[in-house]
C-alpha cells in the first residue's frame, strides 16, 4: 500500500473498454512524508479529485480492484487518507 496525492487528472482519446467509466489521474507519491515521482493511477473509488490525499495498490492486486476480469492498469487509487504520522 503507497500514500499519495491526486495533482491532476488524465485525459485519452482512446482507452481499454474495460476502463470505461473509469477516471484515470495524476498522483505524486508520497514516502517518508516528501513527495516523490507522479504516475497515473485507476480510480477504483470513481469519486477521487484534486488536491485528495488517498492510498493506492500496484501490479496485479490494481488490476483486480477494478472488478473486471483482466484491466490494464499498475495502480489504482482504493480509499482516502484522513490522517497519518511518522515514527520517529
Amino acid at each position: 500500500m503507497n500514500i499519495g496525492r491526486v495533482v491532476g487528472s488524465v485525459v485519452c482519446t482512446v482507452k481499454d473498454p474495460s476502463l470505461k467509466g473509469v477516471k484515470l489521474l495524476l498522483l505524486q507519491q508520497i514516502k517518508n512524508n516528501r513527495e516523490g515521482e507522479i504516475h497515473v493511477a485507476a480510480d477504483a473509488l470513481r469519486v477521487c479529485g484534486k488536491g485528495d490525499l488517498v492510498y493506492y495498490i500496484s501490479s496485479k492486486e490494481a488490476a483486480m480492484a477494478l472488478r473486471q476480469d483482466i484491466t490494464p492498469v499498475d495502480s489504482a487509487i482504493m480509499g482516502f487518507v484522513e490522517e497519518y504520522s511518522l515514527r520517529k
